[in-house]
């Protein structure tokens, strides 16, 4: 592994020269590299009450919501529930409204609701239906910024509409779906709004967030199914894209390769979301691949990586990570684990509860606490801890499948499986 690491800096040296592509973007670098943050993680995209896209305000899963009722074993309070038709979306929460995605008359469909009754406010058609044996319709997670509405349809139809109205403001189409559909969720940084495409058409493609003009493209390795992820290290703003057979990093400002990461996976199968910390790249996908930390460093004007540990002791099919105080929280394909960040050292493995087994399950985090829906629809809500998973409070609020992340929202938790939406009051 690290002696395929260091050969990347020869990759970078020929994505200058042509393979990233479309370098569009010298206007918009300085605007970026003038606001990137000191920090090393995401940035926030708006109020922090608000949770405007996939994973929440800092891509992390971790919400800021206060005051919630976690520990308790009163049942929760129902406040509203609908049918809106198959998808696997989560919730983006903004301004009194959710956005998520359901199937209408056989097409993929952008809803609007109201955050506290669940009345439609708009509907709008992504594109026809994304059929799959494991669950119809649209896979990706809407994007709010800024009064628009970013979506990535599963056949490939990239989508931004008005948040009030619901009306156009621009598309992009994509030819290159993977074996399950575009999955990944639309990354807004500064005046850029970032998707996988893959192929011809970039590993990652970037595009003006208000018009859709095409900035630039990096790699034309396969479309995998994660998020672009976005990073600062040594001060300068990069994006990860999590490919089919790849990580490739690219500077956001210029779409630049800095870094490719081979990583192969059954299927091509490339869904969890990398986490990066404290200088480290940590990556994970499942059947028998596992996961890897890897420390990043500077290779002229590219980066390096030297590995630091890999394992399978963390096989994230599709969902993916939280850290918290150097631990990994994960429901992988096997189990519910806690993870050490810098080691792999596995604190706690549970496979099975009494609502069965414990795999494929989602994950929010807020006040120290493990949101935990289980892939049989129950929620069991712990304190995270290397200690041990010990619930305090578990609910059956949903039956079927169920692998789309909750949400937290003014005090609600919205949760799904592939056709109703439930809304609880977790107000203390």
């Amino acid at each position: 592994m690290n002696s395929e690491l260091t050969r990347q800096s020869e990759d970078a040296r020929l994505s200058r020269t042509g393979r990233g592509g479309m370098v569009k973007a010298r206007g918009i670098a300085l605007a970026i590299v003038a606001l990137a943050a000191l920090v090393s993680g995401p940035r926030a995209l708006s109020d922090p009450a608000d949770w405007p896209r996939f994973r929440g305000p800092e891509l992390d899963g971790v919400s800021h919501e206060k005051g919630l009722k976690l520990d308790s074993t009163e049942p929760l309070k129902l406040a509203w529930e609908r049918e809106i038709g198959s998808a696997f979306s989560s919730f983006a929460c903004v301004g009194g409204k959710i956005y998520t995605c359901g199937t209408v008359n056989g097409k993929q469909t952008l809803l609007c609701l109201d955050a506290k009754t669940g009345e439609e406010a708009w509907k709008t058609t992504i594109e026809k239906d994304y059929p799959s044996e494991h669950g119809s319709g649209t896979r990706g997670t809407p994007t709010v910024d800024d009064g628009l509405v970013y979506i990535l349809g599963g056949h490939g139809r990239l989508l931004c509409v008005d948040a009030t109205t619901g009306k156009k403001v621009w598309d992009r189409r994509f030819k290159h779906a993977p074996r399950w559909g575009y999955s990944g969720s639309v990354l807004i940084e500064a005046n850029l709004a970032v998707a996988t495409a893959g192929n011809k058409s970039g590993s990652i493609a970037a595009f003006d967030k208000k018009t859709g003009k095409p900035v630039w493209k990096c790699g034309d390795d396969p479309a995998g199914y994660a998020t672009p992820y976005p990073f600062t290290f040594n001060e300068k703003r990069y994006v990860v894209g999590f490919t089919g057979v790849s990580a490739i990093i690219a500077e956001l400002a210029t779409g630049r390769q800095v870094l490719r990461i081979p990583w192969k996976t059954a299927y091509d199968v490339n869904a969890a979301s990398p986490i990066f910390h404290d200088g480290h790249l940590f990556l994970s996908s499942g059947y028998t691949t596992g996961a890897a930390l890897l420390k990043l460093r500077s290779d002229g004007d590219a980066l390096g990586a030297d590995e630091v540990w890999r394992d399978t002791v963390l096989m994230n099919k599709f969902q993916s990570c939280i850290l918290r105080e150097g631990k990994l929280y994960a429901s992988d394909q096997k189990a519910l684990k806690c993870v050490d960040f810098m080691t792999g050292k596995e604190a706690w493995n549970i496979r099975r509860s009494s609502s069965g087994n414990l795999k494929h399950g989602t994950l929010v985090m807020a006040e120290g606490h493990l949101l935990f829906l289980t892939e049989a629809g129950e929620l069991q809500i712990a304190k995270a801890t290397p200690d041990g998973f010990l619930p305090g409070s578990k609910a059956e609020i949903l039956s079927g499948r169920c692998w789309t992340v909750p949400v937290l929202y003014d005090g609600h938790l919205y949760a799904r499986n592939l056709e109703r939406v439930v809304c609880f009051d977790m107000r203390r």
